[in-house]
């Protein structure tokens, strides 16, 4: 075979794959870019203080960040693993995205934390685990609503048909 063939072909090849690749390209994770505001309780022998603190949690590229976690722990930016990725109907025949998130670090002082919550469309509640060479040391429920709140229903006419459906905050025209 002669050079020009086998560069076409080489070429047509690197062609398929770089448009397969487009193509089979992996959803963003459903977490990225959202910001919750939320509520953080410390619990101290299973009974939760009377005191909460106001919070933000960001989400970014398969990362979360904390400000309370930060100011008071120095934690910056923690990986987060999405275990459970469901979708259920409700009691009012509407469809529910429920995500079962955890983020577990270790850092060199041998401090662990813990941190597991479940993300049901806008809301969001878990739970912050401390630990110190495997010994408890700080527990926290944390509850709170993502920042912008529940959307608005769409308006509809008489038909049924939708008329204006409103946009969530930060979603694209």
């Amino acid at each position: 075979m002669n050079n020009k063939k086998i560069f076409s072909l080489s070429g047509l090849t690197l062609g398929i794959i770089l448009i397969m690749g487009l193509a089979f390209k992996a959803e963003k994770d459903p977490l990225h870019k959202r910001k919750f505001n939320i509520n953080i309780t410390e619990v101290k022998d299973g009974v939760a203080g009377k005191k909460s603190v106001m919070d933000e949690i960001e989400f970014k590229d398969g990362k979360l960040f904390s400000n309370f976690l930060f100011d008071k722990y120095q934690y910056k930016w923690l990986k987060y693993r999405i275990n459970k990725d469901s979708i259920y109907t409700d009691s009012t025949d509407t469809e529910v995205r429920q995500l079962d998130v955890e983020a577990t670090v270790t850092d060199d002082k041998d401090n662990t934390i813990m941190i597991n919550f479940i993300n049901i469309e806008w809301d969001i509640e878990g739970t912050i685990k401390m630990t110190k060479s495997d010994k408890p040391k700080k527990y926290y429920d944390f509850a709170g609503r993502e920042k912008g709140g529940k959307p608005k229903k769409p308006k509809k006419d008489k038909n049924g048909n939708v008329i204006d459906a409103p946009k969530m905050e930060g979603e694209q025209k």
